[in-house]
């Protein structure tokens, strides 16, 4: 039986997001989903610059979590990126919680 997912703290909430390649239409694209806490995983990390051990903890995840959703999301990004596909970022759920202190 799989583990319970912890509540994920989120910065942000983008909304609902799509990347494409330019002129060619979605619906013929292969899609691939980025869900919230890979997004905040990657503006932790590459966009703001923190250690693992800090977003780690503003993410409300262990390090080695936050390692593993790190390398989940720069893959789904570089495929996307590399192969085409479009990008779409999955809407926040009852399982990541917007941080009010982040915003």
């Amino acid at each position: 039986m799989p583990r319970h997912r912890r509540t994920r703290r989120i910065g942000f909430d983008p909304g609902e997001l799509c990347f494409k390649p330019c002129g060619r239409r979605g619906r013929q694209l292969e899609t691939l989903t980025l869900r919230p806490d890979e997004l905040e995983a990657l503006r932790l990390m590459d966009l703001e610059g923190l250690y693992q051990e800090e977003a780690a903890e503003r993410l409300g995840v262990s390090r080695t979590t936050l390692s593993r959703t790190l390398a989940r999301a720069r893959h789904t990004v570089v495929a996307a990126l590399i192969g085409g596909r479009r990008l779409v970022l999955e809407p926040r759920s009852s399982s990541s919680a917007i941080d009010q202190d982040q915003e």
